[in-house]
């Protein structure tokens, strides 16, 4: 309830809460012609239902089930622990298999196809299950809570804002501020560079401080502290929503140096040896049942033992710098839960932890990686170039984007098959998660292990504090929620599972879940490994089946066996399917990438102009630069000490390119995901005064990421050439930006420090395709 004078009363209003906003009260006061002869009548103001608790979710990034000490893994997370011990442990819990996808069914209470989002925003494509627009019929938990009285906060990652929306243009209906939620301090894309983030609080980009010992995980936690403690100065019982999601530890793997070392040969053993010590450990632990099944290493990760000793000394450094990340996350978690109990909130405060989005990741494939963005391209780096990283000691830090191999990421999805992407199997899907809540939640330390999926925490949420689910909201009617509450797991370990039924599907791999059984197809290759898309992805596939209420880790494919009971699950996911917009099927995958696949303002534009400040401009709202023909102009004035600087530039150290003057020269660096470097360099320096130089890039290629020729001109006169054998073919980045007149984030070349403002003046810039 809220303080003060308002109290009694408010108390006593009976508010309308499923028509949002809550419809204003008539005024019950008397207008007299004067003043001593009326009655004073605020307006009730809206508050939650009394005793309506405070709400904290917590979710990281790409953590699969076998990775934290609580569920038997080698990663120390004390925060997930303390809750844990005081709270419930849920084993049986389900995500999406994929990032955005996981994030809108839980903000929205319904399946991910329901709102748009059967993949990332980077890969939406024109259907609706898959076109990345959440519905205005979907109302989320942040505007049902903000619109019944709470304050709403959000840290950290989001990736639920459409590709083309993404910039400062908008619209911003669907940024975390549009989404009911006051507050917002992170990034909106897949990623973010933990040392050099691309920031945003509200609506408004924000740059990280450039300095030594910035790590973006200790920034959130910082904010949120901040936030915490500024609401319980002001309102301390107001009730609040804090929605903090860190993007660790997707990648890029980043840890500052002291962290890293802690782990320092504690992966020597290989996945393999890993994978069976935590599958003892979950026996042990009881987070798994007696008798469950340690599956089979998949045939597209080798062996531990196959590999050589050089190999297996970087692939445990790696290991090391995943878990570094993930520690170090969880250790400005468990910031956030020292500050909540010193504002004395704690015990009222609902916290919902869940260890990852996703299983871990497999997108590392067989060597891990330097650099992400070759990923999303098809470029397969060098291993010597890997090595080298690793022989200088840069891996986790800001020079690199750096992801694990796939072995690992399988060892941390233990007990299970697959990882990351593979929505048919657990590996992909199933989550640790743990829910505390002093003040309701009596039991201590106990496992629940009802069937259940992450569309079950909003309606959670909604009967935990008393608010029904609305039926109009903004004058938009509302489609019914999709998940079941949880509450009544809390007090009752044996109750059956309200969750009888789910699907899951990702880029074509999909299951169904109903009554105790699950049907899942056969992947026909792994998620690292590039493959064609199929001809008839409907009927292409093999299918498996499994008793998962025996056989938790689906170790036994009993499809031969039960031809009947299969097909009778794939009927259901047919229903569920056409139920919930999952078709048209489609396992294609990197070609998704294309910005040309999704609406953008550029669409049919082929002039540009651009003025001095226009930075982070996402690669969704800048002009698509790769696979063709360019020109950029710029109409410059240098004077003498002050000719050096970035004029544009796109992309970082992943993946992009920079124009720039150094000592008086221009240079266009062209860096292709890091793998390759081109540079074209002027003759001589560019003369003073007034000009315009023109920068032509005739591209030769007949097929994406084919060859060109950069060729720059001064008032008409060349003065400078140079070939560029390789370009981008898809994606340049998922957070660096296009910028004129300096350079956000992560440099394109290690030849100037960001941002590196341009020191003389751009009149105006303007680019032609």
């Amino acid at each position: 309830m809220m303080a003060a004078v308002n109290a009694p009363a408010q108390e006593k209003t009976a508010f309308n809460r499923t028509i949002l906003p809550i419809p204003e009260k008539p005024f019950q006061g008397y207008v007299g012609l004067t003043a001593s002869e009326s009655v004073k009548d605020f307006p009730p103001m809206v508050v939650p239902p009394e005793g309506a608790p405070n709400v904290l979710i917590i979710m990281t990034d790409d953590v699969g089930f076998g990775a934290s000490e609580v569920f038997g893994g080698p990663i120390p997370t004390p925060a997930f622990d303390r809750l844990a011990k005081s709270g419930l442990i849920y084993n049986t819990f389900h995500t999406t298999a994929q990032c955005s996808p996981t994030r809108a069914a839980l903000l929205t209470g319904r399946n991910h196809h329901t709102a748009g989002t059967g993949s990332i925003m980077e890969m939406g494509i024109g259907y609706e299950g898959y076109n990345t627009l959440v519905s205005k019929s979907l109302a989320g938990i942040g505007t049902i809570l903000k619109e019944n009285g709470y304050n709403t906060s959000w840290f950290g990652k989001n990736h639920n804002v459409p590709d083309w929306q993404n910039s400062q243009a908008g619209p911003y209906d669907l940024w975390p501020t549009g989404l009911g939620f006051e507050y917002f301090y992170g990034f909106l894309g897949g990623d973010a560079h933990q040392f050099s983030p691309a920031l945003f609080e509200g609506t408004k980009p924000v740059e990280p401080p450039y300095k030594e010992g910035y790590h973006l995980d200790k920034d959130l936690a910082d904010h949120a502290i901040a936030r915490l403690r500024l609401l319980n100065a002001m309102a301390p019982d107001k009730p609040f929503l804090m929605y903090y999601t860190p993007g660790t530890s997707h990648a890029p793997h980043h840890a500052p140096k002291e962290w890293i070392e802690k782990f320092k040969g504690k992966f020597d053993m290989g996945w393999d040896v890993l994978r069976e010590q935590t599958h003892q450990k979950q026996l042990k632990l009881g987070v798994i049942p007696k008798g469950t099944i340690l599956t089979p290493r998949p045939d597209a990760v080798p062996a531990w033992n196959s590999l050589d000793k050089e190999h297996q000394q970087v692939f445990a450094h790696m290991m090391e710098v995943y878990a570094a990340a993930l520690a170090h996350c969880d250790y400005q978690i468990n910031r956030l839960l020292d500050a909540l109990k010193e504002t004395g909130r704690m015990d009222n405060t609902l916290i919902i932890y869940i260890q990852g989005d996703n299983g871990a990741s497999g997108e590392g494939g067989d060597q891990g990686m330097l650099n992400e963005i070759t990923l999303f391209n098809g470029v397969k780096e060098n291993w010597k170039d890997i090595k080298a990283a690793y022989d200088a000691g840069t891996l986790g830090g800001p020079m690199h984007f750096n992801h694990m191999p796939a072995g690992w990421a399988h060892a941390m999805s233990t007990p299970f098959q697959w990882t990351k992407l593979i929505a048919s199997h657990f590996g992909g899907t199933r989550n640790g998660m743990v829910i505390s809540w002093p003040k309701r939640i009596k039991a201590k330390g106990e496992l629940r292990e009802q069937f259940h999926h992450v569309i079950d925490i909003m309606p959670t949420i909604l009967e935990a504090t008393g608010i029904p689910a609305p039926i109009e909201v903004y004058g938009v009617a509302q489609k019914p929620i999709e998940g079941t509450s949880m509450v009544y797991t809390f007090d009752n370990p044996k109750a059956p599972s309200t969750h009888r039924t789910q699907y899951f599907e990702i880029f074509c791999r999909r299951g169904v879940y109903h009554d105790g059984w699950v049907a899942a197809t056969t992947p026909p290759s792994a998620p690292w490994i590039p493959s064609p898309p199929s001809k008839d992805p409907m009927y292409e596939y093999k299918w498996e089946l499994y008793n998962v209420d025996e056989d938790f880790s689906e170790a036994n494919n009993l499809a031969e066996k039960y031809p009947e009971k299969l097909q009778r699950l794939k009927d259901i996911f047919t229903v569920e399917a056409a139920k919930y917009h999952v078709f048209p099927l489609d396992d294609s995958n990197i070609s998704r990438f294309d910005v040309a696949n999704r609406p953008s303002y550029t669409i049919g534009r082929t002039s540009f102009v651009y003025y001095p400040g226009m930075v982070r401009i996402p690669e969704g709202s800048a002009p698509d630069m790769k696979n063709k023909s360019f020109k950029i102009t710029a109409e410059l004035n240098l004077t003498k000490g002050k000719t050096d600087g970035v004029l544009l530039t796109q992309g970082g150290r992943p993946g992009g390119y920079a124009l720039f003057i150094k000592d008086g020269k221009l240079i266009y660096h062209y860096n292709f995901v890091g793998v390759e470097r081109y540079e074209v360099v002027s003759e001589k320096a560019l003369p003073f005064g007034k000009f315009t130089l023109v920068c032509n890039f005739d591209y030769e290629g007949d097929k994406p990421g084919g060859a060109g020729t950069m060729t720059f001109r001064i008032n008409g006169k060349q003065i400078g050439k140079g070939r560029i054998e390789k370009t981008i073919p898809l994606r340049i980045s998922l957070d660096e930006t296009f910028d004129v007149g300096e350079d956000t984030g992560t440099p394109a070349t290690e030849a100037y420090e960001t941002p590196n403002h341009f020191e003389g003046e751009i009149v105006k810039l303007t680019i032609d395709i």
